[in-house]
């Protein structure tokens, strides 16, 4: 088992080698930095450089409002401490790229701009050929900006996040969602997103990969093979229940089987079983990233041999 172990650390370091030597030439718009930095005089020469930012339905005095608000200056010196080295984060950027060119060679590589953003919850978006990354959500959790957005969220409000961020907006993209409304080909969705992040962030831990704490994550594990018997136990699998959604699959501070532990859990914990069923299905059957992505849930579940360890 060890002589396993080191054959296949030794073909994961080969495989990272090579597509880490993908040519990528990597340019990062830095647009949070020229918008913030500008003045009113400034605008007429940012909408002709820039105008995705500047939509028609947007008239020029809010613009002139949003320059000279306080609140931005602020904004610009907390973004200029934090990212005041932005060659890491170009580098993990330039990672995501890689991966992404390697699964998927059709794909041509996407601009890549820094921008701000009103909604916490918008921290990155994949636009046709463009990824814009809000810099403004990367602050830090505990930064003052975040008061009163809740624990979950923020903890996860941290620059190291942007490339799992990246890669999650990418594979959301390249899984067509199923008209099956039952609980377990969403969690299989899911799985699938989750799978394809882990391939396109591969240093990324299954805390960061989930959005939960290390603490959540290893009680996810711990407790896999019980919370899969709860799901067989309460009938659950092929249920069409939407509250389920709420319940094990949306973004929460916790999952809710509605008993004592519930507050142990992290929440959305379908998708990490999800996850772990897709992972079986590769581990136990000869089939491309490509083609599982294409599978159906049922075909995916009935060929994985899933089963939890206890």
């Amino acid at each position: 088992m060890l002589v396993l172990v080191v054959i296949g650390c030794a073909k994961e370091n080969s495989l990272e080698k090579e597509i880490a030597a993908i040519p990528i030439e990597v340019n990062v718009v830095r647009f949070d930095q020229v918008f913030l930095g500008a003045t009113p005089k400034d605008l007429p020469k940012l909408k002709e450089a820039y105008p995705l930012f500047f939509p028609s339905s947007v008239p020029d005095s809010t613009w002139i409002y949003t320059m000279n608000d306080p609140l931005q200056k602020e904004l610009k010196i907390e973004i200029d401490s934090v990212f005041s080295d932005f060659a890491p984060v170009q580098r993990d950027i330039k990672s995501v790229l890689q991966h992404i060119e390697f699964y998927f060679p059709e794909y041509d590589p996407p601009k890549v701009f820094t921008v701000t953003s009103e909604d916490y919850r918008k921290k990155v978006i994949l636009y046709k050929d463009m990824f814009l990354i809000a810099l403004n959500t990367y602050l830090g959790a505990d930064h003052k900006f975040y008061e009163g957005i809740q624990r979950y969220i923020a903890q996860n409000f941290e620059k190291k996040m942007i490339p799992v961020d990246m890669a999650n907006e990418f594979a959301y993209t390249q899984v067509t969602p199923s008209r099956d409304r039952t609980f377990l080909n969403k969690m299989i969705y899911h799985g699938k997103v989750q799978y394809l992040k882990s391939l396109l962030v591969p240093k990324a831990s299954t805390a960061m990969l989930f959005g939960y704490t290390e603490q959540k994550a290893a009680w996810a594990a711990e407790n896999e093979a019980q919370i899969w018997t709860y799901f067989v136990e309460k009938e659950l699998l092929y249920s069409t229940d939407y509250k389920l959604d709420n319940r094990f699959l949306n973004l929460a501070p916790f999952s809710k089987f509605q008993l004592e532990l519930d507050n142990e859990s992290p929440g959305g914990i379908g998708r990490y079983i999800g996850c772990e069923i897709v992972k079986a299905y590769m581990k136990n059957n000869d089939v491309s990233l490509r083609d599982m992505l294409q599978k159906p849930a049922k075909e995916i579940f009935t060929n994985s041999k899933y089963k939890p360890k206890k």
